[in-house]
This record gives structure tokens, sequence and C-alpha cells, in this order.
């Protein structure tokens, strides 16, 4: 029995329909799981105590845990809406816009042409020019770096108003430096915002507003027919460790007490909806997912 199976069918038995699940995407919807390169970063990042030292092993571990970050982005193509992107990955000039020390610790340790996002994107069939929505999970310059495709163009770029104010006053004031860039937060772009815990933006598309990570990360539910409900949670859980072992982020977090009570309620959307969490850059995870199509 397929996983995919597996959790559609416990979507239809045992109670657990809710108007959540419900809301399935229209008969002809496919979703698209797509690679858009790898970072590699030291541990303490992302695991809360990773590589860190203890009165019992003072210099810590002997060699510290490194790990590469796979990046995606999900393709929807959608009946009744066209074609809708969530989150863009790092951009092709990743190396030249983002601060060198930036680049240095989190280093773009494998990128392919086939992981350029307009390449990723005709390798499964379609064109980056027929987007017709883009849905930002939050404006950190590893999930929204190739936004540089859409810039001047009418494509509504959909993003938590928590996260656009965010950006653009960290870019304004240096409040969070590095992070987000003045390249892609500019008025060059078609926002559009929403400001409710949880928005339905189409026929089986929701987003959820999960603080923590940053103040207006939000995830993407969709449910599919055959395939059932998938959340992609952005980076409020870098890796399984966060969302499952109760391991916090590490350096990288913002705001604990919101991020803890977002992944409580994540939590018990998993287990409600019979979902299927995707972690932000869990390479064990995402990887399965390439080059399937999600019906």
């Amino acid at each position: 029995m397929s996983d995919q199976y597996s959790f559609s069918q416990h979507q239809t038995q045992d109670g657990v329909i809710l108007p959540q699940v419900l809301n399935r995407c229209p008969p002809g919807t496919k979703a698209h799981v797509l690679c858009v390169g790898y970072l590699q970063a030291d541990a303490g990042f992302f695991l809360r105590g990773g590589n860190t030292s203890t009165y019992s092993n003072p210099d810590g571990p002997s060699k510290h845990e490194r790990r590469d970050l796979v990046m995606y982005v999900v393709l929807i193509d959608h009946p009744s809406e066209g074609l809708i992107l969530y989150e863009t990955g790092c951009g092709y000039d990743y190396p030249n816009v983002w601060p060198s020390a930036v680049h240095d610790v989190f280093h773009r340790s494998k990128y392919l042409p086939e992981h350029e996002l307009d390449t990723a994107i005709a390798k499964v069939g379609y064109n980056i020019k027929d987007v017709k929505m883009v849905i930002i999970g939050h404006l950190h310059l590893d999930h929204a770096g190739g936004l540089d495709k859409f810039k001047g163009t009418d494509v509504p770029i959909w993003v938590h108003k928590e996260e656009l104010l965010s950006g653009f006053y960290s870019v304004a004031t240096g409040a969070d430096a590095g992070v987000y860039l003045p390249t892609y937060m500019t008025t060059d772009y078609n926002w559009k915002t929403f400001d409710e815990r949880t928005t339905d933006l189409a026929q089986g598309l929701t987003l959820h507003h999960l603080p923590g990570h940053t103040a207006g990360l939000c995830g993407l539910q969709i449910n599919l027919i055959n395939s059932g409900t998938y959340i992609f949670v952005s980076d409020h859980g870098h890796v399984k460790e966060n969302i499952w072992q109760g391991v916090p982020q590490g350096w990288l977090a913002r705001d604990h007490q919101a991020w803890f009570n977002s992944n409580q309620r994540l939590l018990r959307m998993e287990k409600t909806m019979g979902a299927k969490i995707i972690p932000g850059h869990d390479e064990d995870i995402a990887t399965p997912l390439f080059g399937k199509v999600l019906t």
C-alpha cells in the first residue's frame, strides 16, 4: 500500500473528514515538488544545541555536524486558477547578491543548471511565464531569491501582511540584516497580503499563518483528490527534528514561544487531517517527492 493511498484513505475513514479536508482541489489538479538546489550549513543554525560544548565535553564534538539543506518549490497546475508557484528558491545570482558572510555560512553546496527555477519548471512541461500566482511562505533570501523572475510583472505575489512588513522594515533599518534582500524587497512587485490566521486562496489551497521562525511565515495546505493532504511549511521546520522530535530551531530561531505554539497547532492538523507535513529543507523527506506528480 502506497503512502499516498494510506493517508488519502485515512481522510475518508474514522471520522477524519473535516471542512479543511473537504475543500479539495478540483479534478485535474497536479502538483510538482521541484528541487532548486542545495545549501550546506552548521547544524547549530537549525538544531538548538547542535555542535555545542558541555561541561563533560568542553571541546564539543570532534567533528562538527554540517548538513545539506535541500531547496524546493511547489508548482501547482490548478484547473480554475492556472499555474501557481509556492516559493522561488535562492535565485540564479545567489553568490553575487547574497552578503559574502551569509554565503560563507550558508554555502550553495550543489547547484546545477537543472536547479535554475525556470529550467526546473520547464522540465515538468511548463513555462515560468505562464505562472499566474506566486505564494511565498516567508521572505528570507533562500525562499524568495527567485522573485526576480517576476519583477515588473502583474503576477500577484501573495505573502502574509506581517511578513511583508518585516521584510521591508528589516531592509530599511538593518534589524535582521542579511536574511532579507533589497533586490526583491521593492515596490516593483504586485504584492498581495492577507492577515488572517487561515485563508483559502483557491479551491483546495489553504494558507496557515505559522509565526515563530519569522513573524509572518505561512504554510501551504494542498488537498488533493488522490494523493491526500500535504502541508508545506517553509522554514517553520527546517528539518524533521524540529517538528516531530521537539528539537527547537537553532541560531535561526526568532520567537521561540510563537514557534512552539505554531508547532503544536501543526501537529494537531497533521493528526486530525491525516496530512503529510513537508519541512522546508529536509533532504530525506523532500527527495522522494521529486519527479512525482501529485494528483
